[in-house]
């Protein structure tokens, strides 16, 4: 991750995966040299979730080697136990691999950079995760609020607006902010449920 200056690089933890050990070794050279610290160095799918858990690594770089299909299963493996995105690292243009990399979960891919290419790519690709985890985290926070209001609704034979006023008002006298009151909601209309799922 880039700081304030673009020149100084914020040493991320980096996973690298890929089936061919002379690989793997370069771009450990190339990674380090970048200033990063290499937290795992994987070949075989078996074991690459295992470490991807146990390192927590800020990206994960998983290059193409010899089969498209273990390439893909590495991808899937890190992207099942990893909150961190993960990029392919390529050797020429495969628009099928791509494709199939993107359905994996796959958030972008390089073709042979040099390694200032990969440190921009990198950059990017943190600021397209944080952005797509933020965008996620608006969606979840408006769906909580919805929730909310329809209970609300049902409870108090309101509309949706009136309920949302209810929302906003308790959250000014509380200090709480709009989606913890929602929340609170949501998550004690499912305490206070009958066990015949009534209201």
């Amino acid at each position: 991750m880039v700081s304030s200056e673009w020149n100084e690089i914020v040493p991320l933890r980096v996973l690298i995966a890929n089936e061919r050990r002379d690989r793997l070794a370069l771009l450990a050279r190339v990674v380090g040299g970048l200033g990063h610290v290499v937290v795992a160095v994987e070949i075989d799918v078996k074991d690459v979730g295992a470490a991807t858990i146990r390192e927590r690594p800020d990206v994960a770089l998983v290059g193409l080697g010899k089969s498209s299909q273990h390439a893909l299963e590495l991808i899937e493996q890190i992207v099942r136990e990893s909150s961190c995105p993960v990029v392919a690292l390529l050797s020429g243009e495969d628009p099928v691999f791509i494709r199939e990399a993107a359905k994996g979960g796959v958030f972008a891919y390089v073709v042979d950079t040099a390694p200032e290419e990969l440190q921009s790519a990198i950059d990017i690709t943190l600021r397209r995760f944080a952005e797509y985890h933020d965008l996620q985290d608006a969606f979840k926070r408006r769906a909580m609020i919805e929730q909310a209001k329809g209970i609300l609704m049902a409870r108090h034979a309101i509309d949706a607006e009136q309920a949302f006023a209810m929302l906003r008002e308790h959250s000014q006298r509380s200090g709480d902010k709009v989606t913890e009151v929602a929340a609170a909601i949501v998550h004690s209309h499912l305490l206070l449920r009958s066990p015949s799922g009534e209201h």
